[in-house]
């Protein structure tokens, strides 16, 4: 695995030095031009050491302009294997330019001067091995030179340069998270996005209990009291049956609603629910509800979109653990909403338990209201808010 990893890192530094060589043709041609030289061979073998050195401040501002840092990314991950981490999309600040731009300069020069140390070296190793049978043909070594030795000293040159470029890709490695990995503010900007995705979980999971618990609740009741009537009372019973249809048909939109969110598919999601839906609730439950309800026009819309699952969740409390007429009040107030819930309890009524209450705490906590869930002053079973509706009222 070593191995490999030294084979994807030298790979990485040799396309720096590829990406290198127009920016030194550009040095070369500009350096001959001035120079009044433009030999062939100056252009075939662009290796003047102040042409490289020249042409880096070119590579800097071409790194601040050019769209690199998704591509360095992907060379930095792949090659390098360094873990950058995610990296928002979204505009481009200055403070990533610089980055970046640091990054694409330190990836060419690096690159570029372990391409050409490569590129030097390992024909010289070869020619090393091949001295002994060959003999020194070109005249480099001089007349003395042991040349049963030089495969020795080649392979002593390669282990240098196999060192040398196993460090300069582990110093790429490590610092291309700092340079090409989130900055500060992109890690904020990701917490951000993370925070809101875990409310919006909270929030569907809030509707998907207020909503199908709701439906359910209505389901069971209306379905128990139409086989006790049916015989003896078949208008009833079609009325309770209606009233099962009904919830379960509201149940199954609202439930695909909060899919079409999840799957982020905009063509399957429909309107959320608002108080202007109140008759629409009241006639789905089967309930016996007297309304109370003012102009409720002036209710922002995300005050009445919770304020109407609030009344769905006390309506389902009421349905299931009281009896008798249901009284349903709602008016604005002050510049506030006031919602009351009330019947008289049940007998077999099971206060507790479930979570209803505890959700329509969570949403009039969200708004800076009030609840309060439970007795009233004539021992009625009540559910009593108070949400504003401007935030800081």
């Amino acid at each position: 695995m070593r191995w490999r990893l030294l084979a994807r890192r030298w790979a990485c530094l040799i396309l720096g030095g590829a990406l290198l060589m127009p920016y030194m043709m550009i040095g070369v041609l500009v350096s001959g031009t001035l120079a009044g030289r433009g030999s062939g061979a100056q252009l075939l073998f662009p290796v003047d050491v102040l042409v490289y050195v020249a042409v880096l401040p070119l590579v800097a501002v071409t790194g601040l302009f050019l769209p690199l840092r998704a591509f360095e990314v992907s060379a930095a991950e792949g090659l390098l294997g360094a873990k950058v981490g995610p990296v928002p999309g979204g505009r481009r600040t200055w403070g990533e330019r610089r980055r970046t731009a640091l990054w694409f300069t330190l990836h060419l020069g690096v690159g570029g001067l372990m391409s050409g140390i490569t590129l030097a070296v390992v024909p010289f190793i070869v020619w090393l091995f091949a001295v002994p049978f060959t003999g020194d043909t070109l005249g480099l070594l001089g007349g003395n030179a042991p040349l049963a030795w030089m495969p020795a000293a080649g392979l002593s040159i390669a282990v240098v340069l196999v060192t040398v470029v196993a460090g300069a890709g582990a110093l790429l490695a490590r610092l291309a998270p700092g340079l090409l990995g989130p900055s500060p503010a992109d890690r904020l900007a990701v917490a951000e996005q993370e925070a809101r995705r875990l409310a919006e979980r909270n929030r569907l999971a809030r509707e998907l209990h207020d909503s199908v618990g709701h439906a359910l609740s209505v389901v069971t009741l209306q379905a128990a009291a139409a086989s006790r009537v049916i015989e003896r009372d078949p208008a009833t019973a079609r009325t309770a049956l209606e009233a099962i249809e009904q919830s379960a048909r509201s149940a199954l939109e609202d439930l695909d609603h909060v899919l079409g969110v999840l799957r982020d598919d905009a063509q399957t999601r429909a309107p959320q629910a608002t108080l202007a839906d109140l008759d629409e609730l009241i006639r789905a439950s089967g309930a016996d509800v007297r309304r109370e309800v003012g102009d409720l026009s002036a209710v922002p819309a995300v005050v009445s979109r919770e304020a109407y699952r609030i009344v769905q969740e006390a309506l389902t409390n009421a349905i299931k653990h009281g009896q008798g007429t249901v009284r349903l009040a709602a008016a604005v107030q002050d510049d506030h909403l006031s919602i009351e819930v009330t019947n008289a309890p049940s007998a077999r009524s099971g206060r507790g338990g479930g979570r209803g209450v505890a959700g329509m705490k969570e949403r009039v906590g969200l708004l800076r209201g009030t609840l309060h869930a439970g007795p009233g002053e004539r021992g009625e079973w009540q559910v009593s808010v108070r949400l504003p509706l401007r935030s800081g009222t």
